[in-house]
């Protein structure tokens, strides 16, 4: 008898709205980043995820009540990973974007980087109107917005097409492109790594900011109020404020002064 009431007790308690809530709440929430974009995607000696995007999700996690579990995932294999559910949303500097709207959605805006340049002392560049020219050499990381850009509005230039960040990089300062087209948190680091070899040109080449989002299926319409609802918090409780002073100062203050539009 004892064991008969216990098991119907179970079946209640498993049959009632708020255990099934919690029941899912629990599930864990599988988050993909490609972590190689410090300070805001990257990793620690021992390979612990790390960084902004890091800490955001972590506290997207403590909001929703659900374990997070970091995925280091290559960029161009993000949004496949987002889309087959081997991860439930994406937490990685991505640019929202019409052509990424047709396939994922996003939750609204929670930071804005623009896209800058990236050249050397001898090219001759000032703008990006010297790139749109024949013979000129435009380095891009593989499925960025910078790739998108230089494919739409430098149809003059070779473009050249790489999958890493430090590739396109080398590039420009062995003078086998004219320029890197990448957004200006990037360009400024790769300027302050190579001040002898490398160009900044940091202000940015598009009329409009590219805003980023935290991407996710289509038709997951709770989930995504419940990550709106989240960013319009941390905006509004300081959580960015205090990312900005742990991870950016620096490069804040920089942008401060060139009268550039920081991130958050």
């Amino acid at each position: 008898m004892l064991f008969k009431s216990f098991i119907s007790f179970v079946l209640i308690l498993m049959l009632n709205p708020l255990y099934v809530n919690a029941a899912i709440n629990t599930k864990p929430l599988k988050v993909g980043m490609e972590l190689q974009y410090p300070p805001f995607e990257m990793s620690t000696k021992d390979g612990t995820p790390s960084g902004i995007s890091v800490d955001l999700a972590k506290a997207l996690g403590r909001y929703l009540g659900r374990k997070v579990i970091i995925q280091n995932i290559a960029w161009d294999g993000l949004i496949p990973s987002l889309m087959t559910k081997k991860i439930d949303i994406i937490i990685s500097s991505m640019t929202i974007t019409d052509k990424r709207k047709k396939v994922i959605d996003f939750s609204i805006p929670y930071a804005q980087s623009d896209l800058c340049i990236l050249t050397n002392p001898t090219s001759g560049v000032k703008s990006v109107k010297d790139l749109n020219e024949k013979g000129r050499v435009v380095a891009v990381k593989k499925g960025t917005t910078g790739h998108i850009y230089a494919v739409e509005h430098l149809k003059k230039a070779k473009i050249l097409v790489l999958d890493k960040e430090s590739s396109a990089v080398l590039e420009v300062i062995q003078k086998r492109a004219d320029a890197f087209i990448y957004d200006q948190l990037t360009i400024y680091r790769d300027w302050e790594n190579h001040k002898n070899t490398t160009v900044a040109l940091l202000q940015p080449i598009t009329k409009n900011p590219g805003y980023w989002g935290i991407a996710l299926r289509k038709n997951e319409p709770k989930l995504k109020a419940k990550i709106n609802a989240f960013i319009r918090q941390a905006k509004s409780d300081g959580t960015f404020d205090k990312l900005a002073y742990k991870y950016l100062k620096d490069i804040k203050k920089k942008f401060v002064e060139l009268n550039i539009p920081f991130f958050f």
